[in-house]
């Protein structure tokens, strides 16, 4: 999956935008998507090691698995809140119809932890 693969993926989950929200720290190669103002996904479109990965929240224990069966996984850092985000470096070993379905499960990861209103109110987009 290449990075316009990523990108319009990203944009068909529902109600997602997208932006560089970093701009003013320095780091406007950040693009990120979000969901009801919450961000899903991001990647630096300018990585240090030319290897483009992208972030996003995934279940801790489905993220376990995955870092497991695929080398392109890699976990995002060690605290707990961390635990719940994965890299997925775009070519790699990961299938690119698993990367869109993890897209999706991240964007849904998010709107579960919305409030019960919030939920509501993504349902009714």
């Amino acid at each position: 999956m290449n990075i316009e693969e990523l990108r319009t993926h990203c944009l068909s989950v529902k109600g997602a935008t997208e932006s560089f929200p970093f701009g003013s720290f320095g780091a406007n190669s950040i693009l990120v998507f979000k969901v009801m103002d919450k961000m899903f996904a991001y990647i630096d479109l300018t990585p240090k090691d030319l290897v483009f990965r992208v972030w996003m929240k995934c279940d801790p224990e489905r993220a376990v698995h995955l870092r497991e069966k695929y080398n392109g996984v890699i976990p995002y850092g060690r605290t707990t809140v961390a635990k719940a985000w994965n890299g997925v470096e775009l070519e790699s070993d990961v299938p690119d119809r698993l990367i869109q379905e993890l897209v999706s499960h991240s964007a849904d990861e998010v709107i579960k932890s919305l409030p019960k209103k919030k939920q509501e109110a993504y349902r009714q987009l």
